[in-house]
């Protein structure tokens, strides 16, 4: 969904992350909602399109800062080691409506990962989960190049 890229767009922007987006994507990036909910920082995103699966796959130097986003894993996303800052970590994420592909997940079992919720919903909102991971990350390296503490010019609450 344009809105959802959009507002992960956003995220990545303030964590300094890198928005890979693997082709088909079912819409265009022109997409004015897109571009909307990423507001005014798409010039602070470093976007990397790819082709198709295998050509984002192909730029990975290894498999092993992998994470696959799913609800079919039995391993919390809170018990993964994310500290380590000299490394790439890498989390894919999929369709709400489908997530990843089946045989991908399967290829990569071990690399999975789920955010715990209730059996109630099929999926959590795709921008709410890639923010709830990547700020776990970010958490995990003492939010390491973030800012943590900010002041207006003119702080109203002074």
């Amino acid at each position: 969904m344009p809105a959802n890229t959009g507002n992960i767009a956003r995220t990545c922007a303030a964590t300094g992350s890198t928005l890979d987006l693997i082709y088909p994507l079912g819409f265009e990036l022109s997409d004015r909602n897109m571009k909307r909910a990423g507001l005014d920082y798409w010039d602070n995103v470093n976007l990397v399109e790819h082709d198709d699966l295998n050509a984002f796959m192909a730029t990975l130097p290894d498999t092993q800062h992998l994470y696959l986003i799913s609800k079919f894993s039995d391993l919390v996303y809170t018990d993964q080691d994310f500290s380590d800052t000299e490394v790439d970590h890498y989390f894919m994420f999929g369709k709400e409506t489908t997530g990843l592909p089946e045989d991908f997940m399967q290829k990569y079992h071990d690399r999975c990962l789920r955010i715990p919720m209730t059996d109630k919903v099929r999926a959590l909102n795709l921008a709410n989960s890639v923010a709830i991971v990547i700020y776990e990350a970010v958490r995990q390296q003492h939010f390491t190049g973030l800012e943590e503490h900010h002041v207006y010019p003119h702080d109203k609450w002074k």
